[in-house]
């Protein structure tokens, strides 16, 4: 193609140097436009070639459905809502959500655009991002501030959190719910005869022993020390009391490495009660764990 005479020559370094510049952004530059009818189309897309292949921009501004039918079926009611709600306010539009690429891959996308009237239509200009390493470190940060670092079982935060959720769908449905709290009977004694090393030990082999012996839906968590915590969501008074149970006479037959029956444990346990606070929820289950303290330990008390 011969050059333009007529462009300045600062002006071509210009636009090589937005080309170039264009091309190696870890994102795409894009219009997308949407007519009065809701077809939608990408006019302009530049950047990031592994987002969308050459071939696929050809096609995409024509069509722009190619690329929509790739949003993960949870993520596209929102984003199209959000597009929705762009159009109608000329708000800038601001979404993540997760886009299937043709290998089979899932990578999170993060989008920024500003809308326009446009010939009988709306255009907005935006950028695309690959934040799938953002989403995946932050998921993982957030893994680890709800999980107990020893046992990896969920921590004091977590199981607070989800309690939370349980007693609102119990309140909402009218379903039954369980609490277990339970404590290893003299565990200073394991620590001051065996060592902190030996103690951890336990408290790890304890973390697995309570989620095999409980249900995939049970929440397992360590509240600190030698008290752990298990909520039972659906689960009546009638049903927890025999997994306490079968939990408590697992606990007594394993051997911990210090000898079978050298560890075991106080549990005690609460139906949640229909319009409960939380906190009294969790008391009634410390109840019952004190009073299998006060009758002898190794023992699995229920509070009415």
């Amino acid at each position: 193609m011969p050059a333009d005479d007529s462009v300045l020559p600062e002006t071509k370094e210009s636009l090589e140097q937005l080309k170039l510049m264009t091309e190696r952004i870890p994102g795409m530059i894009f219009q997308l436009f949407r007519s009065a009818s809701g077809q939608l189309r990408f006019p302009y897309l530049a950047g990031n070639a592994t987002l969308v292949r050459e071939g696929e921009r050809r096609l995409l501004a024509d069509d722009g459905s190619y690329a929509f039918e790739r949003i993960d079926a949870e993520d596209f009611p929102r984003l199209m809502a959000a597009i929705e709600r762009s159009a109608k306010s000329l708000t800038p539009l601001a979404m993540q959500f997760q886009l299937h690429q043709p290998c089979g891959e899932v990578r999170w996308i993060s989008v920024r655009a500003q809308p326009e009237w446009r010939c009988g239509g709306t255009l907005w200009h935006g950028l695309m991002m690959d934040v799938s390493e953002q989403v995946a470190h932050e998921a993982h940060l957030r893994e680890l501030s709800d999980t107990d670092e020893l046992t990896g079982l969920a921590n004091r935060r977590k199981l607070m959190c989800r309690l939370d959720e349980e007693i609102s769908s119990a309140r909402r449905h009218g379903s039954p719910l369980s609490l277990m709290l339970l404590d290893l009977d003299h565990f200073k004694g394991i620590n001051d005869t065996w060592g902190h090393l030996q103690g951890d030990q336990v408290l790890e082999d304890l973390a697995r022993l309570c989620q095999q012996q409980l249900r995939e839906e049970d929440i397992s968590a360590r509240l600190g020390g030698e008290e752990f915590a298990m909520l039972l969501p659906v689960t009546p008074l009638s049903h927890c009391l025999p997994l306490a149970e079968r939990l408590r006479k697992a606990i007594a037959a394993y051997d911990f490495g210090i000898g079978q029956g050298k560890v075991t444990a106080s549990i005690g346990i609460a139906e949640y009660r229909l319009g409960e606070p939380r906190d009294a929820f969790i008391e009634r289950a410390d109840r019952g764990l004190y009073a299998a303290k006060h009758q002898g330990r190794n023992r699995v008390v229920s509070e009415p």
